[in-house]
This record gives C-alpha cells, sequence and structure tokens, in this order.
C-alpha cells in the first residue's frame, strides 16, 4: 500500500537540540492525535555538504548548527490535507513555537 508522505529539513542550533526535541515530540503527539500514521525526526549531526547539493546546503547550515530531517505518513494526500488542517489549528502547535525558529525558519510562522 502507498503512502503520502511530507518531509521537512531544518537547522537546529545545537544548544536548542533539547528544546527542539521536546518540541518535536508534542508535534508528533499532534500530528497523530489528528490521525497521522507516523512522524519521525531525525538529527544529521555528521552530514557533510555535498559537491551539488546536500542536507546541509539545503538549509544554509551555519556554525553551531545541526540538520534534522523529519517526515510525516499519511494514507494519502487527501488525508495528508485533512490531518494537516487541524493540525494546524491546534493550540499546543502555536504554544510551542520557540522563537528561534520562527526567526531561522520563516516559513514555519505563516501555519
Amino acid at each position: 500500500m502507498a503512502h503520502y508522505v511530507d518531509g521537512f529539513v531544518l537547522p537546529v542550533p545545537r544548544n536548542k537540540l533539547a528544546v527542539y526535541r521536546r518540541m518535536a515530540r508534542t508535534a508528533g503527539k499532534v500530528w497523530r492525535d489528528h490521525g497521522a500514521l507516523q512522524y519521525i525526526e531525525c538529527v544529521a549531526d555528521d552530514v557533510k555538504p555535498g559537491k551539488h547539493t546536500s542536507f546541509p546546503q539545503s538549509v544554509k547550515l551555519k556554525a553551531g548548527e545541526a540538520v534534522w530531517f523529519s517526515w510525516i505518513v499519511f494514507k494519502s494526500r487527501a488525508h495528508r490535507d485533512r490531518v494537516n488542517g487541524k493540525v494546524m489549528k491546534d493550540p499546543r502547535m502555536a504554544a510551542m513555537m520557540d522563537p528561534w525558529i520562527r526567526r531561522r525558519c520563516p516559513s514555519t510562522a505563516s501555519g
């Protein structure tokens, strides 16, 4: 059975890893509470920049940051759209957004 996946890559300051892990735990719960099949978070703390493209290049990684690659699994694109609609309205999401994420990853602030 094929699934639909949303993936994202973002830079996380190494001194904020514990904060991000707590946020990711909450986010995973929120997505699963609204029907996502899986929510997976991975740190890529030893990935080197590639010659043409790579995770570090994609986020313009700065010194003192680690790359996080994460994905959420859904039944289908329609299922993803329904779940994400509910997630974006969930007050737990707004409550956990740390200001450094809004500054470094502006697309996360638009909801």
